[in-house]
């Protein structure tokens, strides 16, 4: 389903929440228990708004890191956000695992920040990286990222998928292996990955995760946002298929196509998939 279609349904919910909950007398800020993890929310904010509501959001890329994540394993979570997932792996790598969870934008690493504070067990596994990943620490981080979905109408919207840019003035610009040549303790075992384009920027700077640990990535693949930021899914799948990489559903765990052309006609334009790429 398109992103367009998911707001535009979520969008329609939020009004009836927000209506029953003013007149509770109660506002869009709320702190709640999903899942046994506790969240500050803001429910005109997409993703916020999907975990209050049963904490549905991406339940299948949940479904699949359960699968997926060993205990004690160390894994990373790459566009945390919210810490959605960040603190979803927390739980499952355990007391023993680590997350390194990265974020570039200052509102979305301030969410996660506050979220990690109401989860103290949860925190002590998980370090919090206020970085864009790109190819070299030197590089320039861009001005401003997409890290927020507002459920009212607003100006200024991204075209397809609506959400809204976010500056990154506190964020630094590092290369993934520089990060982990400091940071990792272990073999990474899985990475999200879901940056919204800048995916091709992450790989550029993990030659050496991807040569000689090759992890599993769980990811989107979104032609429509590569193509925004001047790559490719051709470039994206360059960096995974000499590696020994192929590429399955997230859902079913069927193999999916091994060329990009085959890949963006079954996507189609302005949609992704969600998709699991390893090393068999």
């Amino acid at each position: 389903m398109k992103t367009t279609h998911k707001i535009a349904g979520a969008r329609a919910i939020y009004r009836v929440v927000r209506a029953g909950r003013a007149v509770l007398g109660r506002n869009d800020r709320d702190i709640v228990v999903r899942g046994g993890i506790n969240y500050e929310l803001d429910l005109s904010q997409g993703i916020d708004f999907a975990i209050y509501l049963g904490n549905i959001y991406e339940r299948q890329t949940k479904a699949a890191l359960r699968r997926l994540v060993s205990p004690a394993a160390l894994v990373l979570d790459i566009g945390a956000n919210i810490g959605a997932h960040t603190l979803h792996l927390a739980q499952l790598v355990g007391p023993n695992g680590r997350v390194i969870a990265f974020e570039p934008t200052d509102y979305a690493f301030r969410k996660l920040t506050r979220n990690l504070e109401l989860n103290p067990e949860l925190k002590a596994r998980v370090t919090a990286c206020h970085c864009f990943l790109t190819e070299r620490d030197a590089d320039l981080v861009p001005a401003a990222i997409y890290s927020s979905w507002p459920l009212a109408r607003e100006a200024g919207l991204h075209a397809k998928h609506l959400g809204r840019e976010m500056r990154t003035e506190q964020a630094r610009a590092r290369s993934l292996d520089s990060v982990l040549s400091e940071l990792a303790d272990r073999k990474v075992q899985l990475v999200k990955l879901d940056v919204d384009g800048f995916e091709c920027d992450v790989l550029r700077g993990a030659t050496a995760l991807l040569r000689d640990v090759r992890p599993i990535f769980v990811m989107e693949l979104s032609p429509y946002v590569l193509e925004e930021h001047a790559t490719s899914l051709d470039q994206l799948m360059s960096y995974f298929i000499p590696n020994g990489y192929s590429f399955y559903d997230e859902r079913t765990s069927r193999p999916l196509p091994s060329t990009a052309r085959e890949l963006a006609r079954m996507i189609g334009d302005g949609a992704g998939i969600n998709a699991i790429a390893r090393v068999d």
